[in-house]
């Protein structure tokens, strides 16, 4: 196979974690004999420092031109601390989001058991949680009409959804149900919104065509709720773009560390594919974050691929590095190993290089050498 990838590097600790899950790609263009061909672009902080916009021109055609497109991280200080900064970083990702009409972000959340004490829920809430996300991505409160009166004392933001926009993301979330435990909530207001009870409408005639999956439904307050309480009854998680935005940050903490955590923006042509962790400026340059992020987002990537095999063998390497205590300071703050180490075991696990006992001093000293 043959695909043409944006790889975007961004801000912080960006580059640092994007470079491990190349190195996996390419062991696995090498063991699967697939071809990926790499352009570099630039969005964020380093894309104004260098060109005075967030989001070149020539950023957004690679990407149109795409088969996909990885993604670091975005923001840097100087702006974060500048609330009167008139071009942001983040501007770079919001228009690169609408410019490819990415209508559908998408987190896995998973529970590792090796982790299970890193998390903030107990350990018998933890077993068996592996469940995903649907948000829609491009509609609702976020891109409604804004305004404030003169006097600057009433403020108002529509929340606007069509059936289109429901049917589009909910199509995919019902498809995603069909590959998993065949389970879908539906995460509302339907309560007090009639934007809610739009969705739930839309979604309920969708469900025809779709017997084999259990619908149900939860407002969004016993859901935030459900997510802490009990969050292995859930598969998939359907909803729309404030909702999303919050549970799924909320969700986020389960696995411990949000240096795990994959995400996936959908659109009608190419795909983002991203960790869902800031650009943690602290570590920069200090080879500490933790790559897994970014590689599981390739490993996503390979999955809209169609990949699948590929995609389970480098979930697989991940597992490995975590049940061996291969982890990364964020996870274990004394004995961790550095993310271009953690990079290399990956890679060596999917070029079935680590078939023995690894030795663990060598790792230490940034090596991955096999006795």
């Amino acid at each position: 196979m043959n695909r043409n990838i944006v790889v975007i590097e961004g801000d912080g600790i960006g580059p640092e974690v994007t470079r491990q899950a190349l190195k996996v790609l390419n062991a696995i263009a090498d063991q699967f004999n697939h071809e990926f061909n790499y352009r570099y672009c630039l969005m964020g902080a380093d894309a104004i420092d260098k060109t005075g916009s967030p989001l070149p021109d020539e950023t957004i055609e690679a990407a149109l031109n795409s088969d996909a497109i990885l993604f670091g991280a975005i923001g840097h200080p100087k702006y974060d601390n500048d609330p009167t900064a008139k071009i942001r970083p983040e501007q770079g990702l919001l228009k690169l989001r609408k410019s490819l009409q990415l209508f559908a972000n998408i987190r896995p959340i998973i529970a590792y058991p090796s982790l299970h004490h890193l998390s903030p829920l107990k350990t018998k809430n933890l077993e068996d949680v592996d469940f995903v996300i649907y948000r829609e991505l491009t509609g609702g409160i976020y891109f409604g009409n804004k305004s404030t009166n003169p006097e600057g004392t009433i403020a108002q933001d529509d929340c606007i959804y069509s059936r289109e926009e429901i049917e589009r993301i909910s199509h995919l979330a019902f498809k995603q149900a069909q590959k998993r435990r065949k389970k879908l909530t539906l995460v509302d207001k339907a309560n007090v919104l009639e934007t809610s009870r739009l969705w739930r409408k839309v979604v309920k005639e969708i469900s025809t065509a779709y017997p084999d999956v259990a619908l149900d439904f939860l407002f969004v307050d016993n859901a935030a709720m459900q997510i802490i309480l009990n969050p292995k009854q859930f598969d998939v998680i359907l909803t729309e773009n404030m909702f999303g935005d919050i549970i799924s940050d909320e969700a986020s903490v389960i696995s411990g560390s949000l240096g795990l955590l994959p995400s996936a923006s959908i659109g009608s042509g190419s795909a983002l594919f991203e960790p869902i962790h800031g650009s943690y400026p602290q570590a920069a340059g200090k080879d500490i974050a933790n790559p897994l992020g970014s590689i599981l987002s390739a490993a996503m990537m390979l999955d809209h691929f169609s990949l699948h095999r590929e995609a389970g063998l480098i979930r697989n390497a991940a597992n490995w590095t975590l049940q061996n205590g291969f982890v990364t300071k964020d996870i274990d703050p004394v004995n961790f190993y550095f993310t271009s180490t953690i990079g290399e075991l990956i890679s060596d696990f999917v070029s079935n290089k680590i078939t023995v006992d690894v030795n663990k001093e060598n790792i230490e000293l940034r090596k991955s050498t096999i006795i």
